[in-house]
């Protein structure tokens, strides 16, 4: 155990790093789409996501004793060391800013599985996954949960504009649906923390039991849970404004009425998976609400050619982490030197793909000045004075 406490030093940092870059890479679930309709601010938006990210992540472990006693086979029929996990933390943080640099919404949780699967196969043999809980909990439900908010979202959406009819040119209410996107978006980030943040308490538990630290088949301590939440908030507290630009401008021209009904079926269904132990991708729900939100509104046009390089992203997003979860295990192979390259290697990564992000540079104030341009915020109408008597 003494021999093995640098590298899981080492795995839970890097599992943190990889809680950050989840925060800022999916805070577009949550606040694309009432920054886009002006319900909220940019910076407000991020940081009441921080918040309820926050406290989501005390809310539920049962996605994380999934990851840590379910997906991989640790203390039954295989053994999967700390140097496993460490390679699949990498093949996601690579694969999660791979993905922020070109705007892509893609899936930080498959980015994490991918990772851990691949970094297991080659350290650990065939047997290491559990193939079922790959396939029940992991890969149906990312097919299965877009279509389905993105259903109800078509149908919420739908409703919504057929009780705020217009009738002879009387208001018809819609605009409040901008201070319901406030309540929506909020209990979305609240769903992410429940959901998202418990990934890595999964990893970080996976490694401790790994290092015999821990019992297998245990849920997470609750320091493992209190950092996890902080790391998390911190990161959705940055702000991933060129992901937000996509989803909240790229896919539809989002209105208040339908950004509601999109936010709405997204909280439901995370909410749903994260009951029942489900690691959803909140990407996936969020992608396919606002979809579907905007098949719902008439006149609304969907962005199929970005809607395709979306899904593009999520098929390869899997594999791809997978592939270099494995090149990083296979270094792990030659001992501490292989770990010190995996280490220098993904330090370097980091800090090339933050330099030549910088030339087009997307925060907060861009992306308010874009959405204002675009002319999809909501604009509050001036009071007309009364008339002269």
């Amino acid at each position: 155990m003494q021999s093995a406490i640098p590298l899981v030093v080492t795995v839970i940092v890097l599992a943190l790093i990889f809680d950050f870059t989840n925060g800022f890479h999916d805070t577009a679930n949550a606040m694309a789409t009432p920054i886009a309709t002006g319900a909220m601010r940019p910076k407000v938006a991020v940081t009441v996501a921080a918040v309820l990210n926050l406290v989501g992540a005390f809310l539920s472990t049962e996605v994380a004793k999934q990851i840590s006693g379910g997906l991989l086979k640790e203390g039954t029929e295989v053994h999967v060391g700390p140097e496993l996990v460490f390679a699949g933390l990498i093949g996601a943080i690579i694969w999660n800013l791979s993905t922020w640099y070109f705007g892509l919404p893609s899936s930080s949780s498959h980015a994490l599985f991918g990772g851990l699967v691949g970094a297991a196969l080659v350290g650990a043999g065939f047997g290491a996954v559990d193939y079922g809980v790959l396939l029940g909990k992991v890969i149906i439900p990312a097919v299965l949960a877009p279509l389905t908010a993105g259903v109800v979202a078509f149908c919420a959406t739908r409703i919504a504009y057929s009780v705020t009819r217009r009738y002879d040119g009387r208001p018809d209410g819609r605009r409040t649906f901008r201070i319901g996107q406030v309540f929506s978006s909020s209990l979305v980030a609240l769903a992410h923390g429940t959901n998202d943040a418990q990934k890595t308490m999964g990893v970080i538990t996976l490694a401790l039991v790994a290092a015999g630290a821990q019992t297998a088949s245990t849920g997470p301590e609750f320091w493992v849970v209190l950092a996890c939440a902080l790391a998390i908030a911190l990161g959705t507290y940055t702000g991933g404004w060129r992901i937000i630009k996509t989803l909240g401008t790229g896919l539809t021209a989002v209105k208040p009425a339908q950004g509601f009904a999109a936010e709405v079926s997204t909280a439901a269904t995370i909410l749903a998976s994260s009951h029942v132990g489900f690691a959803l991708s909140t990407t996936h729900v969020a992608s396919g609400s606002v979809i579907g939100s905007g098949l719902g509104r008439r006149g609304s046009k969907v962005q199929w050619g970005t809607a395709r390089r979306i899904v593009f992203g999520w098929v390869l997003t899997l594999p791809a982490a997978a592939v270099v979860g494995a090149l990083a295990a296979l270094l792990t192979l030659l001992g501490p030197v292989g770990i010190v390259i995996d280490t220098v290697a993904a330090v370097a990564f980091m800090v090339v793909i933050f330099i030549i992000a910088q030339p087009d540079r997307v925060d907060a104030s861009s992306l308010e000045a874009e959405v204002n341009a675009a002319g999809t915020a909501v604009v509050r109408p001036r009071k007309k004075r009364r008339a002269n008597a």
